[in-house]
């Protein structure tokens, strides 16, 4: 494995802490009955979606980092790769998180979007990868 994709495991690998301790945090307002969590579902089904996703997408990098180095594409290439695969895990929880910061918020904010990049992301790293693939 190459440097450069070891290093982008050993990030991806950090975040791990940072799920972790969001897993924590929802246990807590879940065991303490924390008012603006329990009673709010817009809330609690974003923030569980974005631990939820946070968890899944790291999976999915570590997963396919090893391919990129077997890419028939070239450095720059593999580079964007690695971020694409990078940024997912974390715009998307971003989004989902931000846009519900405030325990009274009934409806995602504007940061909402930071979801949609970490979708667009995913999937342009994801076929770029493919393509490069085949």
């Amino acid at each position: 494995m190459s440097s450069a994709t070891l290093t982008t495991a050993g990030i991806l690998l950090v975040t791990v802490v940072t799920i972790a301790f969001g897993g924590l945090t929802l246990l807590q307002h879940l065991a303490r009955r924390q008012a603006g969590y329990l009673d709010n579902p817009v809330r609690r089904g974003l923030w569980t979606a974005g631990h939820a996703h946070a968890g899944v997408l790291v999976l999915f990098a570590l997963a396919v980092l090893p391919y990129v180095d077997h890419a028939d594409a070239s450095d720059g290439t593999r580079t964007l790769i690695r971020a694409l695969l990078v940024a997912a895990p974390i715009l998307m929880p971003l989004g989902f998180f931000l846009s519900v910061v405030r325990p009274t918020d009934t409806k995602p904010n504007k940061l909402i979007w930071l979801a949609v990049a970490g979708g667009a992301s995913l999937s342009a790293g994801a076929l770029l990868l493919g393509v490069t693939l085949l």
